[in-house]
């Protein structure tokens, strides 16, 4: 079983930037892939960027060299960094896994860009 808290979300305005954290309970952490999800208001839910076990990283055309995502097995924590936020990127942030063929989600941080 794995439980996944997200942090960091909020109000920035356009340009800004912001860092979300995921953190995993349970053990393992450092053997399944992660990724960041978000769903803005009446559109359909949506893969930001996703990172493997082996730190490979893959990204949404939509947020290619604004956001970073990165992973810290140590503290079983996975990170969005998002710089150059655009009202756009306006939605609620979801970190989720995949473990023995069950799908895990967190509750979602919410992030709101505008001035």
């Amino acid at each position: 079983q794995v439980q996944l808290v997200e942090s960091g979300g909020g109000l920035v305005q356009p340009g800004g930037s912001l860092r979300l954290s995921c953190t995993a309970s349970g053990s393992g952490f450092s053997t399944y892939p992660m990724g960041w999800y978000r769903q803005a208001p009446g559109k359909q839910r949506e893969l930001v960027a996703a990172i493997t076990t082996a730190g490979n990283t893959n990204y949404a055309d939509s947020v290619q060299g604004r956001f970073t995502i990165s992973r810290d097995n140590a503290k079983h924590t996975l990170y969005l960094q998002m710089n150059s936020l655009k009202p756009e990127d306006t939605a609620v942030y979801y970190c989720a896994t995949t473990q023995g063929g069950n799908n895990y989600w967190g509750q979602g941080t919410q992030v709101t860009v505008s001035s």
